[in-house]
């Protein structure tokens, strides 16, 4: 898959003096910022200077190549581990980043940032996600090569690589890597390899006060590859042990990998290694210089770097060179033997869409009762033909998420019992396993050249919030389909009814809610998310209903966010209601009783607060002219978001608690989601107007 690296280590003395450059860089980056986590960077030196100069194959001058294997640094707190091998191999990254450690607007943030730093290929510091992005990772590049490069036999092409992660003490003990670790076993990925960096040590102290199993027995009972690698007698890393263990690693190709690394935190330091101290504090002045003595470096010099040792590791650069011109050779005999697939490789990598995309998209009847979770699952199965590159599936909830793109193509491994089972298919069975599922969503994302989606009950966004809000953070373009979005799911009560979930979910940064009132919103809603891909690159949220709602007739400007779905019969409106999903219908209902009444009634369809605000001000007013400060905005959870759309005159219909086990029907009528109880609302605001 990678490169082809020698069967020995070829270790030289210059090799070793790297590894404890990057050691006192590392101390010294810390001490100059006085915070910092420095120990897991000096004792893992070896083994990514390893992983950087010896094994993996990466091109320092074209951090995006596509040929290159992915690196995963999944303890962000070590993040100068990564740093300071990015700056010996050649990357866009100096001494003085290194010296700017954790200070503001620096390259060398306190956790890895996607985007801000190059050759960061995910952003990380919630423990146990860096490894579910990996799990995603390794999937993607599996589907890629399904895409792409089907029939070449393994290890022989250009979208073969490796998916690289060092992993921690405290990633393994959080539940989301032991999620997709399930799920990398079960999905037989031979392109994964986990690095445990063993040490032994939280911030607690040893790790005996709460972890105790074996790690290695666990994983092999995921169905994982594993090895154990000691240290050296000197207690350092024994990079001959580790590199032999990363060749064999790589060579099993049937089955994820993982090697057990025993390190001593904070090795070489004289009295702080081993101690929990190391982990996320400055050594302290006279600890570090300590250090440099036992490593042979000036105690009165700080970030020391030796020209002959920047010489050496800048030959990355060399390598880097000559293993992209090798792929660029492979690529265009591929492009010449597959002419096809080689437009669609370069339509896909230019985030484009394919020309006439939009005229497969289903328009529904108007008039008709359509749930939107069954809406969107007729716009996934219809745009399936034409986006290859579209995949996804749920977390156990296909039938309910309406997540199914292609019922004969499961993607699973090669001797799976499915009769559908195929190692590119384009149906992705997550397993229960909502939290895994986004960050595996991500780290898809993050691979490039697909574009993923992930369904389950919205209820169940609390599981898999924190990788929701890193989607947001590394503005990745994941789709989140999440149904039963209302106590209008009915009799399974209260513990699936989500209430305070849009709100909460709408005060993510970065991440854009979209509710669709009808079919034809649903459909308008997919197509503005696939627009965005490449353009505006964000995650979506698509919150959708279990029940049928009304058909309205299209309109493109359900795309804007916020639109007129229903104008009053007065030039200018006396009242306005806003409304989202399937209260629509309560606010359309509300606007014949308050005109029949003879109150000129608007009622705005508001599917995305987001895309709405990023609208211009001139037509967001033209939508909710300021000068009507009647206004009723209507929604099944809490009223968090409409107080600054309603204005000190206006009313919420919202729900302040939580559900009950009844039907749908009874339940919106107990809790006041009629349209008469709308229109009431509607009258008080406008005497509240008048008073």
């Amino acid at each position: 898959m990678s490169t082809q690296t020698p069967d020995t280590l070829e270790w030289t003395d210059i090799d070793r003096r790297a590894v404890d450059t990057a050691r006192v860089l590392a101390a010294d980056a810390v001490q100059q910022v006085g915070n910092g986590h420095p120990g897991t960077a000096m004792s893992l030196a070896p083994a990514a200077y390893t992983l950087f100069q010896k094994v993996m194959r990466h091109d320092p001058a074209d951090p995006e190549w596509t040929g290159r294997d992915r690196f995963v640094l999944s303890p962000g707190h070590t993040s100068l581990t990564l740093y300071t091998q990015l700056y010996l191999a050649g990357y866009e990254l100096g001494l003085d980043d290194l010296k700017a450690f954790r200070t503001h607007g620096s390259k060398t943030p306190g956790h890895p940032e996607y985007g801000h730093t190059a050759g960061v290929e995910t952003t990380t510091g919630p423990l146990g996600q860096g490894a579910a992005n990996a799990v995603g990772m390794a999937m993607a590049a599996r589907y890629e090569r399904g895409l792409f490069d089907p029939e070449a036999p393994a290890g022989e092409s250009p979208f073969d690589h490796v998916i690289w992660a060092i992993v921690s003490d405290g990633d393994l003990q959080e539940g989301v890597s032991g999620e997709a670790s399930s799920l990398a076993g079960h999905q037989k990925l031979g392109n994964l390899v986990f690095l445990y960096d063993d040490n032994h040590i939280s911030i607690e102290g040893d790790t005996a006060t709460a972890f105790s199993e074996d790690v290695l027995k666990r994983y092999e009972a995921y169905g994982w590859h594993t090895q154990r690698i000691e240290p050296a007698e000197n207690g350092d890393v024994d990079v001959h042990a580790l590199y032999a263990a990363l060749t064999a690693a790589r060579a099993e190709t049937g089955r994820p990998s993982i090697i057990a690394m025993r390190t001593i935190i904070a090795w070489p330091a004289p009295n702080a290694q081993n101690t929990e101290a190391a982990h996320g504090s400055a050594l302290g002045a006279d600890e570090v210089a300590a250090t440099k003595r036992v490593l042979g470096f000036d105690p009165e010099k700080t970030f020391e770097v030796a020209d002959e040792v920047l010489a050496h590791t800048r030959r990355a650069l060399d390598r880097g060179a000559e293993a992209h011109a090798a792929w660029d050779k492979q690529l265009a005999g591929w492009r010449s033997g597959e002419p096809e697939r080689a437009r669609l490789f370069d339509r896909v990598v230019a985030g484009q869409l394919p020309e006439g995309w939009e005229e497969s998209l289903p328009v529904f009847e108007e008039g008709g009762s359509v749930a939107t979770r069954a809406a969107s699952g007729k716009v996934l199965q219809a745009l399936g033909p034409v986006l290859p590159e579209l995949w996804g599936g749920s977390a156990d909830l296909a039938g309910s998420n309406n997540t199914t793109i292609d019922k004969s193509s499961s993607f699973l491994p090669e001797g799976n019992p499915l009769p559908e089972a195929s190692p590119y298919g384009r149906t992705v069975h997550f397993g229960i396993r909502e939290f895994s599922m986004a960050a595996e969503m991500n780290g898809v994302a993050l691979h490039g050249n697909t574009r993923i989606y992930g369904g389950t009950f919205l209820t169940f966004s609390d599981y898999m919030r924190n990788a929701v809000r890193m989607s947001a953070l590394m503005q990745l373009p994941v789709t989140y389909v999440w149904t039963h979005d209302s106590i209008g799911l009915g009799e399974d009560g209260p513990t699936h009814q989500p209430v305070e979930h849009l709100a909460a979910l709408r005060a993510i940064p970065g991440l854009n809610v979209v509710r669709p009132a009808d079919a034809n919103e649903t459909a308008a809603a997919w197509a503005e998310i696939l627009k965005r891909h490449a353009t505006h690159p964000a995650p979506h949220g698509l919150a959708l209903t279990r029940q049928g709602v009304p058909t309205y007739a299209p309109n493109p400007d359900a795309a804007k966010g916020g639109y007129l779905l229903r104008e009053s019969s007065t030039e200018t409106p006396e009242v306005i209601i806003v409304a989202t999903g399937s209260e629509v219908q309560l606010a359309v209902a509300a606007r014949e009783l308050l005109e029949a009444e003879g109150t000129g009634t608007r009622v705005v369809s508001m599917p995305s607060v987001e895309w709405f605000e990023e609208q211009p001000r001139a037509y967001r007013e033209s939508v909710l002219p300021p000068a009507v400060r009647a206004r009723v905005a209507v929604e099944a959870g809490i009223g968090l978001t409409w107080y600054r759309y309603v204005g000190d005159a206006g009313r919420i219909v919202s729900l302040e608690h939580f559900g009950a086990s009844a039907d749908a029907k009874t339940l919106f009528a107990e809790y006041g989601f009629t349209p008469e109880n709308v229109a009431a609302a509607a009258r008080e605001s406008l005497a509240a107007t008048r008073g």
